[in-house]
């Protein structure tokens, strides 16, 4: 095989890793997680690509102290967040396997 054909073939796989990545992450933009704090009294539904969809907090929490909901938004935030990069991480993984590319090569394209 000759450079300029093995030039070519890698063109050809850039290009579609390209197109793997923006359907993903269009996909990320569409799936949502779902976390909650203090035995869900604080509900989070985020994206997979970090924006706050819904917020919930039980009514019976806002009786108690600010900085006990502050904690417990936080808290459903960070969770919501944590599942959010791990489902990213998965889509992305997804989205360039098989092309060929070896391990810690795939982050290149996210």
């Amino acid at each position: 095989m000759n450079i300029q054909a093995l030039m070519q073939q890698a063109q050809t796989m850039q290009k579609q890793v390209e197109v793997n990545v923006e359907k993903a992450k269009k996909d990320l933009a569409t799936k949502e997680v779902h976390a909650e704090a203090g035995s869900g009294l604080v509900k989070v539904t985020m994206t997979g690509r970090h924006v706050v969809k819904r917020l919930s907090i039980d009514p019976s929490l806002l009786e108690d102290e600010p900085d006990m909901i502050e904690d417990l938004i936080a808290a459903a935030i960070n969770d919501a967040v944590r599942q959010a990069d791990e489902l990213s991480e998965a889509t992305m993984s997804n989205a360039t396997s098989g092309m060929g590319l070896p391990p810690g090569m795939q982050g290149l394209f996210g």
